[in-house]
């Protein structure tokens, strides 16, 4: 509501690459990852001129996101995921950038993850 009262305003919305590409193990997280994506494009498609959405997909990133991992998963996982992560700066940068484009451009989709990340 504030939004369209004021006439402009930007939803972001942090996913994840897992959305894109799903693996053993992560369906389940792959599948709500990839239900934030459509949302947001219902979203974008009913919000109106003024109003954008976007969604950012981090890849690996160093947080403490493992720490709260299934032990058999975090096994199989998180050595790769350690010695390739981008810190989190990079996913802000990401988001910077399309809060900081001019009215009328809607950056949609971002993918931001380590070179080495396949």
């Amino acid at each position: 509501p504030v939004f369209r009262e004021q006439g402009f305003g930007h939803f972001v919305n942090i996913v994840s690459t897992a959305g894109l590409r799903v693996t053993p193990l992560q369906s389940v997280y792959a599948a709500t990852k990839n239900a934030v994506r459509t949302l947001s494009e219902g979203l974008r498609q009913e919000a109106g001129e003024g109003l954008r959405v976007t969604v950012v997909s981090p890849g690996f990133v160093r947080t403490d996101f493992a720490d709260r991992m299934d032990a058999e998963v975090k096994a199989q996982i998180v050595e790769k995921m350690d010695s390739i992560a981008i810190p989190p700066a990079a996913v802000a940068r990401a988001v910077a950038f399309a809060v900081e484009q001019p009215d009328g451009v809607d950056v949609g989709d971002i993918v931001v993850r380590p070179t080495a990340q396949d």
